[in-house]
């Protein structure tokens, strides 16, 4: 993959943050989370982390699959900020299954300098299972954010991935809707000899063009990006299931569409609230989940 500073969305951003320089420590968070299967359970066996970003340990609260991983990762730093250069990673071995999320909303801060940028890599051994659920992300005025993830996945291997973009802080003042500069999404998907899956870019530039044009956000305000890789048996039943809708009333449009190499689906949903927009992507998580491990989704928390 193209190294992150050489992206030419980033052209006009690589000025120094008067504050400390960028990837300085403190600012160059990385985490690791390996998984091992051990009896009937799968384990956290590998974690690795450095400021700002944090795990503590594997919970097991899903009562529909107690013997799932519930990971949490948080940030120590209260959002992204200019300058961060974060760095994730995620391996599941073979017969592997685990759930990984956030905390809370990842905040990308106001910035006026430079950019912020994360890397990940998730590597999924044969049989492996995961969740890899995000809570939104908000992308304050002016931030510029780059995200590039890599996957490396069996064949016989699922990976539930998911990105919800919220529009800004929409109820800071009058509302900040579409005021950051840039936000750049990457994610390539390939197998462990190499050969490629998939390849995915967007990238967002309201103060550049009206996101509000009908052939991008028009009315919406949040947007989520899903992406389902997993044998062709599950995504040929799962396709079945989705209808491309649109929903006026509620505020809402989604469809799933065929990846090119039987890799699996991509699931699109744009809404005029978070709210609406997460639990359509909970359906599709609850049908990716029945049809791959015959397990229901849990009950949501009524505080998240």
């Amino acid at each position: 993959m193209k190294a992150l500073h050489d992206a030419p969305e980033l052209a006009d951003y690589h000025d120094e943050p008067r504050q400390m320089p960028s990837g300085a420590p403190g600012k160059n968070g990385y985490l690791r989370l390996g998984f091992e299967r051990r009896g009937t359970r799968t384990a956290l066996i590998d974690l690795r982390r450095r400021a700002p970003l944090l795990v503590q340990q594997a919970l097991y609260y899903d009562e529909e699959m107690p013997e799932l991983p519930c990971v949490m990762i948080i940030s120590t730093a209260g959002g992204i900020l200019q300058g961060d250069r974060n760095t994730i990673e995620i391996a599941l071995a073979a017969d592997c299954r685990a759930h990984v999320t956030t905390q809370s909303a990842t905040k990308v801060q106001e910035m006026d300098a430079n950019y912020a940028s994360q890397v990940q890599e998730i590597v999924l051994g044969e049989r492996a299972y995961l969740e890899y659920l995000p809570d939104p992300v908000i992308p304050y005025r002016n931030t510029r954010f780059i995200t590039q993830t890599r996957v490396v996945q069996a064949l016989s291997a699922t990976l539930l991935y998911a990105e919800v973009l919220m529009p800004g802080r929409t109820y800071y003042g009058a509302g900040e809707r579409f005021a950051y500069a840039v936000l750049s999404s990457t994610i390539r998907a390939e197998r462990p000899d190499g050969g490629m899956l998939c390849i995915e870019k967007f990238v967002i530039e309201p103060q550049r063009r009206d996101v509000r044009e009908r052939a991008i956000m028009g009315d919406y305000d949040v947007y989520a990006n899903v992406l389902l890789l997993t044998p062709p048996q599950h995504s040929a039943r799962i396709f079945a299931e989705v209808v491309a809708e649109i929903d006026s009333k509620a505020g809402w449009a989604a469809g799933a569409s065929r990846l090119p190499r039987h890799a699996g689906l991509i699931y699109k949903v744009i809404g005029r609230d978070r709210e609406t927009v997460q639990a359509k992507v909970r359906s599709f998580w609850a049908l990716v989940r029945q049809e791959v491990t015959g397990a229901a989704v849990p009950q949501p928390f009524l505080w998240r």
